[in-house]
């Protein structure tokens, strides 16, 4: 079945840790945004299809699909209007918490030296150029600290909002 094949592609990418990711990208294809972007397209897919595939297994036995099932809708029907509209919720939940944690992931690597490099801007780098002057200029830290909890807090409030607006259960 081509469910079970898909989970078991998952399990085996999501079973790799991250940093392996990163290294062998760094060797094939040199340090840089791209591989940093294809580093984090797999591993946050694999999170994401786990969550998409577990809401929508749920709401398979919802009894409003069985309602569409016996009023004779196709499964593209039952898919586009009644599935992705009611597992929009909880994706957007997980969407928002994937974001910032990219975020924190692309400066962690940067701020290591595994991410872009010193003439590219990044949180990461200029928070790693900012430990050296920390006792002197301790703002040249606080920036892209603020920039980055901004930033955040953004995401999660475009979430939340989002979610209320797209969830059907809270439509009148």
């Amino acid at each position: 079945q081509m469910d079970n094949l898909m989970m078991r592609i998952v399990d085996i990418i999501y079973s790799i840790p991250m940093i392996i990711y990163v290294i062998l990208l760094m060797v094939v294809i040199g340090p840089g945004l791209k591989s940093i972007f294809i580093t984090l397209g797999i591993a946050y897919w694999a999170s994401m299809a786990r969550i998409v595939r577990s809401e929508i297994m749920r709401l398979r036995n919802e009894e409003f699909v069985l309602a569409a099932r016996v009023v004779g809708a196709s499964p593209r029907r039952m898919l586009l209007r009644h599935l992705i509209p009611n597992a929009m919720g909880p994706i957007l939940v997980t969407l928002t918490l994937s974001i910032p944690s990219a975020i924190f992931t692309e400066a962690f690597l940067s701020f290591v030296g595994l991410g872009v490099s010193a003439p590219m801007a990044s949180w990461g780098v200029m928070s790693n150029d900012a430990l050296g002057t920390l006792a002197i200029y301790p703002w040249q830290l606080f920036f892209p600290a603020a920039a980055i909890s901004i930033t955040i807090l953004g995401f999660n409030f475009l979430g939340d909002g989002l979610r209320d607006a797209l969830d059907p259960r809270l439509r009148k």
